[in-house]
């Protein structure tokens, strides 16, 4: 048992969450070493001084952070990650960064995990603008990115744009991507150490990032109406994020999408505790909902995010992110320290397609068949409790009893389908079990091979894991 005693004096606020606070900060140090026992509630409220009601709040703090675990009788003790123990393999290390996914997808598979653009014959718009760059700006290809035009952040301004709203045109930087915007945005805002909100199943290859850049995840929990606002103020309060990453319409993998009166909330809760939001609008879009984005109801601590992968070509890596005001000019810096720079040639087709109005025409073309897919997808699964939408790429599926969503993909890779289990969402540790997958429906190269994958999945299903004979 430890001897370890907090310092109630270096900071301040309610006393139970500066306790919990210095713990994490023992941990983060060393000073609580992995395994060591935390003292005794009753003995540590008698020498600091507290109510054991005080201890018993902080370390149900640090135990909600993922910090400690604790069992009656037993007493409560540092989580460890096993790395004092033995050198991490590279292979664990690659799952964790990229989630349940193989590095390379394996040739021969019907691919339903991903929801890049559907191939519409794009790429013929695409080589004609390409080339028209390649003749009309040769030195500008031959060089560096140095300067951005104005015609890029118009083209950003256009893209973003909601019903009636758009963004300034000052608060908009042209990214590699929405990916690349919201590490830019992150690396602006928070410090290695300090937490950003998730909720517990989302586009997981952001908390990965953020991790990997030393930042630390806060789970919240949702609905099917998005993030539950009780529980964003209860992270807050106890937490204290300095981001929360969110998806307010057509969330990924869920689907859920926020009504206005519950965005009013979260970012009226934002605004008391000092948190900024990153909405990622890249299925929101395309889902035009109508509904005012939190962009629109908080600018001065939104980051609105947007792109071309899901709607026009996920190749081009064309994106653009609207900041509150006065940040743009540090996401522009911060985007080019952790991405490498802007292709000029990525950034100027990207810019040209929407200001054209072809990208406009190539999302309609996309929808058209995503909405096409959508339907057989609910005529197949009929009966089934799934997610859809007739605009967005994937669906959110849950598993009769007794399927498992590990057990579920395993066997659709057997059948020579690749799906998502509801683990590669994942944005931390988490107890939630949602027995669900997600299945994306524009990436295989017609609508027959939808259908052929699609049957396959559904008489898998009705099989049941007692029919599935599971390899060694």
């Amino acid at each position: 048992m430890t001897n370890w005693l907090p310092d109630l004096q270096a900071s301040d606020g309610p006393l139970y969450v500066r306790i919990a606070d210095q713990i994490e900060q023992a941990i983060n140090t060393g000073a609580l070493a992995a395994g060591s026992k935390l003292p005794p509630q009753r003995n540590l409220a008698y020498d600091v001084g507290v109510t054991i009601g005080t201890i018993s709040r902080a370390y149900s703090m640090v135990r909600e952070r993922g910090l400690v675990s604790g069992e009656v009788g037993r007493g409560t003790y540092v989580l460890g990650t096993g790395a004092e123990d033995e050198p991490t393999p590279v292979d664990t290390v690659s799952a964790r960064l990229s989630g349940t996914r193989a590095a390379n997808a394996p040739p021969g598979k019907l691919r339903f995990d991903t929801t890049a653009a559907t191939d519409v014959g794009q790429s013929a718009v695409i080589t004609d603008i390409l080339s028209a760059i390649c003749r009309e700006q040769p030195n500008e290809i031959a060089s560096y990115t140095r300067n951005f035009p104005q015609h890029w952040l118009e083209a950003g301004r256009r893209w973003l744009k909601q019903g009636d709203w758009q963004p300034s045109l000052d608060s908009i930087v042209p990214t590699l991507g929405a990916h690349a915007a919201v590490i830019a945005a992150v690396s602006v805002i928070t410090s290695p150490g300090d937490r950003i909100a998730f909720e517990h199943v989302t586009y997981s290859q952001i908390s990965r990032g953020t991790a990997l850049l030393g930042r630390q995840t806060a789970l919240v929990e949702s609905d099917a109406e998005g993030v539950i606002p009780e529980d964003f103020e209860r992270v807050c309060l106890q937490q204290h994020p300095k981001l929360a990453f969110l998806m307010s319409s057509a969330q990924n993998p869920t689907l859920a999408t926020m009504p206005e009166e519950r965005r009013r909330a979260i970012a009226a809760i934002a605004r008391r505790h000092n948190v900024f939001l990153v909405e990622d609008n890249l299925y929101g879009a395309t889902a035009d909902t109508g509904i005012p984005l939190l962009a629109e109801i908080a600018p001065d601590r939104t980051f609105l995010v947007g792109g071309l992968s899901k709607s026009v070509a996920a190749g081009v890596r064309g994106g653009w992110i609207a900041c509150p005001p006065h940040l743009a000019q540090r996401v522009r810096i911060a985007h080019k320290m952790v991405s490498g720079g802007l292709p000029y040639l990525l950034a100027e087709l990207g810019a040209r397609l929407v200001l054209s109005g072809m990208a406009d025409t190539i999302r309609g073309r996309v929808a058209e068949e995503v909405g096409a897919r959508e339907a057989h997808a609910r005529d197949i699964f009929a009966g089934l409790d799934f997610n859809s939408h007739p605009r967005v790429p994937f669906l959110w599926l849950k598993l009769p009893d007794p399927w498992l969503a590990g057990t579920f993909r395993q066997a659709a890779f057997d059948e020579d389908i690749l799906i998502d289990d509801e683990d590669e969402f994942k944005a931390g540790r988490t107890e939630k079990t949602f027995y669900r997958v997600r299945i994306g429906l524009s990436s295989p190269e017609n609508r027959e091979d939808v259908v052929t994958g699609l049957t396959r999945l559904r008489r898998l299903l009705a099989h049941g894991p007692t029919g599935y004979d599971s390899p060694a």
